[in-house]
């Protein structure tokens, strides 16, 4: 294979508490730490592994956003991604204009195989990889928690509702990663050096020539109802009671 792409998308860090903005308008993000989102770091992973069993020449990782991204495309690279392209936009995209916009990265670039974290902790949605997939009219396997290449195919054991599955899919196709596929390595002092000297192509969204404009309008935010303290009951009539007191009865 001569080619992996992997998608990254730049997020609030998994360890921050999530902070809603006075006026409700969005989530805080001014001086709030950002990182890569944790699915697609698990997807990097896997195909840096590839490439050293010597089964891909080349990983290229690719980030949708504002200029902010390259932090996150660097930090790909000091992973061991070979070269890095940011789609540069300051609007937000839902998953289907994000999904064009990688489909014309693939076209572009032709890759063997292109892993995405199954969905992105900011949002949850779980459509990117699924879309791209019919959009390049190519195979995908999602929640994938282990990945075998075998020549043109593709082995990949699923994480589904009852359990696990697994299913065989010909390449190229789009592969999106679970938490369980394998643990992310820890990016080294010599490595973020390295990284500096490696290609970062810009592209502006706008030479693309897609629609990306979000199609939902997100009106407003606020944090969840704090949960009410519970009570006790002794028995399965004051259980009842309880329940017609507020009305759920």
């Amino acid at each position: 294979m001569e080619k992996i792409l992997v998608g990254l998308k730049r997020v609030v860090d998994y360890n921050v508490r999530v902070r809603v903005r006075s006026d409700g308008s969005g989530v805080e993000t001014d001086g709030v730490k950002m990182s890569i989102n944790p699915f697609d770091e698990i997807a990097l992973e896997e195909a840096l592994r590839i490439k050293e069993r010597g089964d891909a020449a080349e990983v290229i990782v690719v980030s949708i956003g504002n200029s902010d991204a390259r932090q996150q495309l660097r930090t790909g690279l000091a992973m061991g991604a070979d070269r890095a392209i940011l789609v540069e936009t300051d609007e937000e995209t839902d998953p289907l204009s994000s999904a064009r916009v990688l489909l014309e990265i693939v076209n572009r670039e032709h890759p063997g195989l292109v892993l995405l974290g199954k969905q992105a902790i900011d949002n949850d949605n779980n459509q990117t990889g699924q879309m791209l997939a019919a959009l390049w009219g190519r195979p995908q396997a999602t929640f994938a928690s282990e990945l075998v290449l075998d020549g043109n195919l593709a082995k990949v054991t699923r994480e589904i509702d009852v359990g696990l599955e697994s299913i065989e899919v010909d390449l190229p196709a789009v592969v999106t990663t679970d938490l369980r596929l394998n643990e992310p390595r820890y990016v080294k002092l010599p490595d973020i050096m390295k990284a500096k000297k490696k290609p970062l192509e810009q592209i502006p969204l706008a030479e693309l020539n897609i629609e990306a404009s979000a199609r939902i309008s997100e009106i407003a935010f606020a944090l969840p109802e704090q949960r009410q303290k519970g009570i006790m009951v002794d028995d399965v009539a004051g259980l009842v009671a309880a329940l017609q007191d507020k009305g759920l009865l």
